[in-house]
């Protein structure tokens, strides 16, 4: 397990690098990434360059025995460049170009852009390719941040139409495939196709649809564009990674990780603890929920947890975590302190959630600009913060972390996640509160309070090692996507589909076949009507097989088995389809498929995932009480307290005691466990 800090030697005068560069090494940390906002050092003025203050700061890093990470310093192109280059600018919605002041304001299929992110990431890594202090790379910073991914400039629009041509060819099969012949909005020339906004009503959701993959697609382009150059010029043991943020919807995560060594995420607990429990799009707490009263100066643990697995899963591989919060946060609500005990705490869920990294930020508090509130390492005045002294203490789990870290990722359950699904279902929620990745949070949540590992995994991963299966929503069904889930069915596997299933082909039509679509063999079903529930309506359902309670609110859809082998587990007891099926099971091959028509509640999913996993026969580990959760990883596995509080739980007959802001570590047999350190 590696431990690394970002550093702006930019920031502080020469003369306190060494001093900086002391205390990390004696920190125990390696990496030290630099340099990922420092364009206009580098490059003061077009064609210019400066490399003195970046050799020297390498070299001082070198000299205290830290290895170094360059960023190339694209998410912030310099004053002189968008003043000589206005065009490099994104255009938002409304046709108003991005100002210069902060970062991220360059527009992603810009040629000129292109041409100078060209010029800066070559001259980078014709430099420091050979760097023997230089050991990895990390293309531009957190793309997507500030919501910039979509762009509506000119540049955009002509290469959104070159994408749309290699997509479909002829404008007869786009027409066919958007039915544009809705609201006599048939294409007769490539040109006459506009970006996706400005219009009176909402966009057409299949043209909608295009526009996000493209715009996904240019973000993909642009970061394969500098990987090029980089691995063209720095030596083959470089690795080369990015850094996306959490829980972001714009850019496929599957895609932009695919080319690169590894994937990185930025992770800051008690920020996303705010989002996710806010009144906004995209939070994973629904309004009849909340995290518990902890999440504001820990965060919450099934966010961070769920964040780490979507990580994990778009590469299916160990990530880092480069950046990781260790004090306040700047740009949230209201920007809680951490307790004692956060930054130890945060390393060993990374650890144990998939990380071989935990790259800490930032090493000293800035004083001025944007993120002079963002605490770090080092107080602003240079003196050390609670985060420095728990760095120290944590050298003595290096042996620990390190064995935890060697372990592979293994999970029971597998959660699939789509960003076409996700994309289509916010493009058409039909109701205010239906959130795919909320759906998807739900499960996370269940399984892990459960004590059963869960991996989040695309459908084209091989699911044979998952004797349970799950897809809160597979919203675009495919024939490809039936018969490979058909197949892992076939061979034992249990799979439960959501509602919502295969209502939607790849253009983003609603399907032509009875619903679920390409699905309907696979479950022995048929959604025969479906209701969008507003807040107050419910309809009530009665359990046949597992122990399922409470009422279908939210959506619900009615179920009337299409084999003759489909079982009704959970039928309608009340409303317009009173002794329908709400939930049914398909005996396939070796396996079994099942059919949810309804957005199950927590309870209701704990208690659904209880009745699978004993079909299953999963081990489940120890039931915890909120604010405890268990990861495992190898052979360990980890119990953490995101309490203040002492929490007790019972595990293989013994009453365990986990202390606030700590963990405890149990052996996979449940006969041994051990506190790994004293609570803080």
């Amino acid at each position: 397990m590696h431990l690394g800090i970002c550093y702006y030697p930019e920031h502080w005068p020469r003369e306190r690098w060494p001093i900086d560069a002391q205390l990390m090494q004696q920190a125990g940390l390696t990496y030290v990434r630099i340099a990922e906002f420092a364009w206009q050092r580098m490059e003061p003025a077009e064609g210019a360059f400066d490399w003195d203050w970046l050799d020297e700061a390498i070299a001082v890093l070198s000299d205290a025995g830290l290895q170094v990470i360059l960023g190339t310093p694209t998410a912030a192109p310099p004053a002189w460049l968008t003043h000589a280059y206005p065009e490099v600018c994104a255009v938002d919605a409304e046709g108003r170009a991005q100002a210069h002041g902060a970062r991220r304001h360059y527009c992603f299929t810009q040629p000129t852009y292109h041409r100078h992110t060209e010029r800066i990431v070559s001259a980078l890594a014709e430099r420091y390719g050979h760097h023997p202090a230089v050991v990895g790379w990390q293309i531009d910073n957190e793309f997507g941040c500030h919501d910039t991914v979509y762009c509506y400039c000119d540049s955009c629009a002509a290469a959104f139409r070159d994408w749309l041509r290699a997509r479909y060819q002829t404008l007869d099969a786009l027409n066919a495939a958007w039915g544009t012949v809705f609201w006599s909005q048939t294409y007769t020339a490539w040109e006459q196709i506009p970006l996706p906004h400005r219009a009176p009503a909402y966009p057409n959701p299949s043209h909608a649809l295009d526009y996000i993959r493209f715009a996904s697609d240019a973000v993909v382009a642009y970061q394969q564009r500098q990987l090029d150059i980089l691995r063209s010029h720095i030596a083959p043991t470089h690795f080369v990674t990015h850094n996306l943020l959490g829980k972001y919807p714009e850019i496929n995560g599957y895609d932009l990780a695919r080319p690169l060594d590894f994937i990185c995420w930025d992770s800051y607990p008690t920020g996303y603890a705010e989002f996710a429990a806010g009144d906004f799009d995209g939070a994973l707490y629904g309004s009849d929920d909340a995290p518990g009263p902890w999440a504001y100066d820990l965060g919450d643990p099934y966010v961070t947890g769920f964040c780490h697995a979507l990580t994990y899963g778009f590469k299916q591989h160990p990530f880092w975590v480069m950046e990781q919060q260790i004090g306040q946060v700047n740009w949230a609500r209201y920007n809680p302190g951490v307790r004692p005990g956060a930054l130890r705490l945060w390393t060993w869920h990374a650890a144990a959630a998939g990380a071989d990294a935990v790259v800490y930020f930032r090493w000293r508090a800035c004083r001025f600009a944007q993120e002079q509130y963002h605490s770090g390492l080092l107080h602003h005045d240079s003196n050390l913060d609670t985060g420095y002294d728990e760095l120290l203490a944590l050298q003595d789990e290096r042996e620990p972390l390190a064995a935890l870290t060697a372990a592979p990722v293994t999970a029971q359950v597998a959660l699939l996640f789509d960003y076409d699904d996700w994309w289509a279902l916010r493009l058409q929620p039909h109701h205010r509160d239906y959130d795919y990745l909320r759906e998807h949070f739900r499960y996370y949540r269940a399984l892990t309070q459960l004590g059963l590992t869960v991996a989040l995994l695309p459908y084209e991963a091989d699911l044979s090692a998952y004797p349970l299966v799950i897809a809160p929503s597979a919203h675009i069904g495919t024939e490809e996507r039936a018969a490979r889930l058909t197949a892992y069915v076939e061979q034992g596997g249990a799979l439960l589909l959501g509602a919502r299933s295969g209502f939607k082909t790849p253009e983003n039509l609603v399907t032509a076949d009875p619903l679920p679509g390409p699905f309907r063999a696979l479950v022995g079903a048929t959604v025969v009507a479906w209701h969008s529930l507003p807040p107050g309506a419910s309809y009530g359902l009665r359990s046949l097989g597992p122990n399922l309670t409470g009422m279908a609110t939210g959506w619900a859809e009615c179920l009337a088995p299409s084999a003759p082998q489909t079982e009704t587990l959970v039928a309608y007891s009340d409303g317009p389809w009173e002794g329908y099926a709400a939930l049914t099971r398909q005996p396939l091959g070796n396996g079994q498929a099942l059919y949810l028509g309804w957005r199950p509640t927590l309870e209701q999913t704990r208690a659904l995932l209880i009745y699978l996993a004993r079909g299953c026969s999963l081990e489940r580990g120890p039931q915890l009480p909120e604010g405890l959760v268990a990861l495992q990883r190898g052979e360990q596995r980890l119990v953490f307290n995101f309490t203040d509080q002492p929490q007790r739980f019972t595990h293989a007959g013994r009453q365990l005691t986990v202390a606030p802001r700590d963990f405890i570590s149990l052996s996979r047999a449940g006969d041994a466990y051990a506190n790994v350190t004293p609570a803080l």
